[in-house]
């Protein structure tokens, strides 16, 4: 079902290290409103779809989703490369490097263990795209205020394709909604 091609969708680029900033792309890696939380909810929704072209809909963005852990975490990997031990604990990241070193991990910027339950799969099509279509904007919403957080031009550029990404995934799922919509309503018999 799923394809890897072994490049990212985007070039990840950064001018410097930074240690703060990588803890704050923390957030759309395992946060409650990230990235695994997206492509979760996406790839288990899609079984519940009466359509398939929404269940394409999904399974494209849940795996799309996939591609942009990947790219969060290359960043994260990225804005941390040459930083030293004292860097890391005054950036607050001790405790982070004694359990993961550098490695991605699925935790936010404080440290909170991703969680199944910042997954949402009602069964329910209409009410699942809805809550794809809020996670959507959430998404775009922390993109923004990560975007305001550096002052790299190269960090800014990867945030702003990732944002922009989730503008598209939010007109998307409004599609799908349509079309759900539509087939139910053509199922009333009056």
């Amino acid at each position: 079902m799923f394809m890897y091609e072994k490049k990212l969708q985007y070039p990840v680029r950064v001018t410097n290290k930074d240690v703060r900033m990588a803890k704050a792309v923390l957030n759309q890696y395992g946060g409650a409103d990230g990235e695994a939380s997206a492509s979760m909810n996406y790839l288990t929704q899609r079984f519940s779809m009466p359509l398939n072209e929404t269940k394409a809909i999904l399974t494209d963005i849940g795996t799309e989703e996939l591609g942009h852990m990947e790219m969060v975490a290359t960043l994260f990997k990225k804005l941390l490369n040459g930083a030293t031990r004292d860097e890391l604990i005054q950036a607050g990241m001790g405790g982070y490097y004694a359990n993961h070193e550098t490695c991605p991990f699925l935790l936010d910027s404080d440290g909170v263990p991703w969680e199944a339950k910042y997954t949402q799969a009602k069964g329910d099509p209409v009410a699942d795209l809805y809550n794809d279509m809020a996670a959507e904007q959430k998404a775009r919403a922390t993109y923004e205020n990560l975007i305001l957080l550096t002052d790299d031009p190269l960090v800014k550029d990867t945030l702003r394709w990732l944002r922009e990404r989730e503008i598209v995934h939010f007109q998307r799922f409004g599609e799908g909604l349509r079309l759900v919509e539509e087939y139910s309503n053509s199922k009333r018999h009056f």
